[in-house]
């Protein structure tokens, strides 16, 4: 009888769907030899602002955006509050506290912080503008395929600072605080957004080795 033929390997591996190619000092550079940019954007207590103060953060924000002459991307990332931490902080300060009567009040204000998470989600945003680099700006497709991505990153940078010092010009004039991300924030904010469910924080990037798997023969 004909043996029947067996399943070929998968080969398929999670940096397949990753379009990540390379991160150098500010800079992602993507698979399809683009690259952006990404500056992480402090927020307001909008909520908590006068009437008055809230209507001139709108006209401000509005202005804001229509005074750019390149386009951005906001992106904004949610994520469940991990109060592990703090919940830990409160128990050393619970066990440093002599006094009785602040030792009950600091375990009564625990067990609230633990009830208010258990009724309602609490979530952590941040907020990133990401200013993009296309490879158009190299000139044909097939021709910036064979470039060198040191070669392609420089060319970004040049295009992508002058966009960058004009954006965080704007975002100080309305408030906000911003701050370009380097090469560990960049690589720790997409380690988050791809292991949404680990919360293991990263040593520093440099510490770390590319490994290469070869086929068992």
């Amino acid at each position: 009888m004909p043996q029947k033929a067996k399943n070929p390997p998968v080969k398929a591996t999670t940096q397949d769907f990753i379009e990540l190619d390379e991160v150098k000092d500010d800079i992602v550079l993507l698979r399809d030899k683009s690259a952006v940019l990404i500056i992480e954007v402090g927020t307001v207590n909008y909520w908590l602002l006068a009437q008055e103060e809230q209507d001139s953060i709108i006209s401000a924000y509005s202005n804001f955006l229509n005074s750019l002459s390149f386009p951005v991307q906001i992106l904004i990332v949610s994520k469940k509050t991990d109060i592990t931490t703090y919940l830990s902080l409160i128990d050393e300060k619970i066990k440093q506290q002599p006094v009785d009567f602040m030792k009950k009040r600091l375990e009564s204000y625990k067990e609230f912080i633990k009830s208010t998470i258990k009724k309602s989600e609490v979530l952590e945003k941040n907020f990133y503008f990401v200013i993009p680099f296309s490879p158009f700006e190299l000139g044909a497709i097939k021709s910036a395929q064979k470039l060198t991505n040191d070669y392609i990153i420089e060319r970004a940078k040049l295009s992508l600072y002058p966009k960058k010092d004009h954006l965080l010009r704007l975002l100080v004039k309305i408030g906000l605080k911003a701050t370009p991300l380097q090469k560990q924030k960049i690589v720790e904010l997409f380690y988050s957004l791809y292991n949404s469910s680990n919360n293991k924080n990263l040593a520093h990037i440099d510490s770390y080795t590319n490994l290469s798997v070869s086929k068992q023969k």
